[in-house]
């Protein structure tokens, strides 16, 4: 259960979700992604609180559980301190206060659960329109982290519970929107990323449980995408929860959640160029 104070939610939770500049896909609004980054950060502290924290996280070679909070709460922080000094420049993690999880596996769990509320607090008190630093290239306006965090959140908390052998649920505007930013990043053209499509190459996702569509084309060195639907090389279908998780390689293209239409080889050299 989310702790007192966060708002669960769920699928059949109703999300408030903004106009996106495409057509059809929507994004979660500024207080319904705040919501969601406290109750995705709590529903992580839940499970960590009640697992083998030694438990090995394949989706993330080399972490355990306890590595995976670790570095969640840890960079929660990282940004509330960020936000806080009104930074235009990285700033070392060693000078984050409380920036080590606490090695007690129930005080480890609240201090994760802390981690996003002064996120929010951060923000809150800096100002929504505060240019801070980013590693994609420029500062952006202190409300901009709150999305990242909590995407951040949805992805590892992905990693737990597939983990811990667990079904990944999530909201289906949750996942949409993870997806949506994924793409977002992508599309900034970070050096992190190799162009994703080759010239003439399209990709379209389709979420079947909302009117979802991603349609996305090669521009110049990076991509852009829209919520047009649009003929492609190679399509894919499935949940939103599972076209965020095969974006961010947390399940493979073969899996019997997803249907392929098209190249193949182009949704394979996707998947390789965007590792994140």
């Amino acid at each position: 259960m989310a702790e007192s104070g966060s708002v669960a939610i769920s699928e059949s939770s109703p999300v408030k979700v903004r106009p996106s500049t495409v057509e059809i896909v929507t994004s979660l609004d500024s207080e319904a992604a705040r919501e969601a980054l406290l109750t995705e950060t709590d529903l992580l502290a839940d499970l960590y609180r009640d697992c083998d924290p030694t438990t090995p996280v394949p989706t993330c070679p080399g972490w355990t559980l306890a590595t995976l909070v670790a570095h969640v709460g840890g960079a929660h922080r990282w940004t509330a301190t960020l936000v806080t000094r009104r930074s235009t420049e990285n700033i070392d993690f060693a000078g984050v206060p409380d920036v080590r999880r606490p090695r007690e596996q129930q005080a480890a769990a609240e201090w994760l659960r802390d981690s996003a509320r002064q996120i929010i607090t951060a923000v809150g008190a800096t100002g929504s329109d505060v240019p801070v630093w980013t590693p994609f290239g420029v500062p952006r306006p202190a409300e901009w982290w709150i999305r990242r965090r909590l995407h951040e959140s949805t992805g590892h908390r992905a990693d737990a519970l597939l983990a811990l052998g667990r079904e990944v649920v999530m909201a289906p505007a949750i996942a949409t929107d993870g997806l949506s930013e994924l793409l977002d990043l992508i599309a900034i053209g970070s050096p992190w990323f190799e162009t994703p499509l080759e010239d003439g190459n399209t990709l379209t996702l389709t979420a079947t449980d909302s009117d979802a569509i991603w349609s996305v084309t090669r521009s110049g060195g990076t991509v852009a995408w829209t919520g047009v639907p649009a003929a492609a090389t190679v399509t894919v279908s499935g949940a939103a929860v599972d076209l965020y998780l095969l974006a961010l390689r947390r399940i493979s293209a073969d899996n019997t959640r997803l249907a392929i239409s098209g190249d193949p080889k182009v949704l394979d050299t996707w998947l390789d160029r965007t590792a994140f």
